[in-house]
């Protein structure tokens, strides 16, 4: 059990992986009322419905978050493997910030924070990372404009940390250029999964061929372009990626789960909305007529295939 000066507590097992949080609960008048987390315990989920906000939890000052972690320790005997993968952690919530950025180093990643949009995207500026974790509320700069900021220059992968995940906001998330979102409260188990699927999918470059067609799609590997009749459309890494996945498969069905585990890299942890949105959003780039797709076409009950 480590405990926090923000009123956390994160209850550990031998190599120092998370498996609880406990946060005392405010004063009350007849003395101090203790609340107690269940073991499947989830970050992020106290909002107020007036402002979007998490309350009620302190700041962690910097002495109680110093020091050597039991996961550190165990990465040095050889315990746990290192992940050579560098994060930037953009969260306003104290708490939130602090106990996620623990689960993090406890999986072995190189953690950086910042505590709003702007101090995040001059970190960004200044540092070379391999992922960039964003809250969608931020203050100063919103997390949407981070990410546009940040696509304008990188294709390094976003993940969006939200307490809103209406299909519409999925949407927005990723027309900013998010390559994922995990919807708050989340557990640190199923982030650290997302985490190293985003990081994973980022390096499954080598070994591709130089090019592919679908119908008037010229679809260069080697450059991550795509051009139709000669004009090049812009699309994400995660919309590139899945319009690779789909003409390397032409006329073959492909289902929803077997989308998310060979895009997202996962299967269990994902939410079917994010492949319906995701390929709304091709069909709008790559589509004569979105309306009337020809090239991507809807199985029903089956999944999407492309056409020969």
């Amino acid at each position: 059990m480590r405990r926090l000066a923000s009123g956390l507590a994160i209850a550990t097992d031998p190599i120092g992986r998370p498996t609880a949080v406990r946060r005392t609960a405010a004063r009350r008048r007849a003395g101090e009322a203790i609340a107690t987390r269940p073991p499947a315990a989830r970050i992020g989920g106290r909002v107020t419905a007036a402002r979007g906000r998490r309350t009620g939890i302190r700041s962690c000052p910097a002495s109680a978050c110093s020091g050597p972690t039991p996961a550190a320790d165990a990465r040095a005997a050889g315990i746990l493997p290192r992940v050579d993968a560098r994060i930037l952690l953009v969260e306003d919530d104290p708490s939130i910030r602090e106990v996620t950025a623990i689960g993090l180093r406890n999986a072995g990643f190189d953690v950086d924070t910042a505590a709003d949009g702007q101090a995040g995207l001059d970190r960004f500026r200044a540092e070379r990372y391999d992922l960039i974790l964003l809250d969608v509320m931020l203050p100063r700069l919103d997390g949407l404009e981070v990410c546009r900021a940040i696509r304008r220059v990188s294709t390094v992968p976003v993940v969006m940390l939200t307490a809103r995940a209406d299909t519409i906001d999925v949407v927005v998330g990723l027309e900013a250029g998010a390559d994922d979102y995990v919807k708050k409260p989340f557990e640190v188990p199923e982030l650290v999964a997302r985490v190293r699927a985003a990081i994973r999918r980022a390096g499954r470059e080598a070994g591709d061929p130089d090019a592919l067609r679908l119908g008037p799609l010229e679809i260069d590997l080697a450059g991550r372009t795509v051009r139709r009749d000669g004009t090049e459309i812009a699309l994400t890494r995660t919309e590139f990626d899945l319009l690779v996945e789909l003409a390397r498969n032409a006329g073959r069905v492909l289902s929803r789960d077997v989308l998310l585990d060979r895009i997202w890299g996962y299967d269990y942890l994902g939410d079917s909305r994010l492949v319906d949105v995701a390929i709304q959003r091709l069909r709008s780039k790559v589509e004569a007529d979105p309306a009337a797709p020809e090239l991507i076409q809807t199985v029903r009950g089956a999944g999407y295939k492309a056409a020969r």
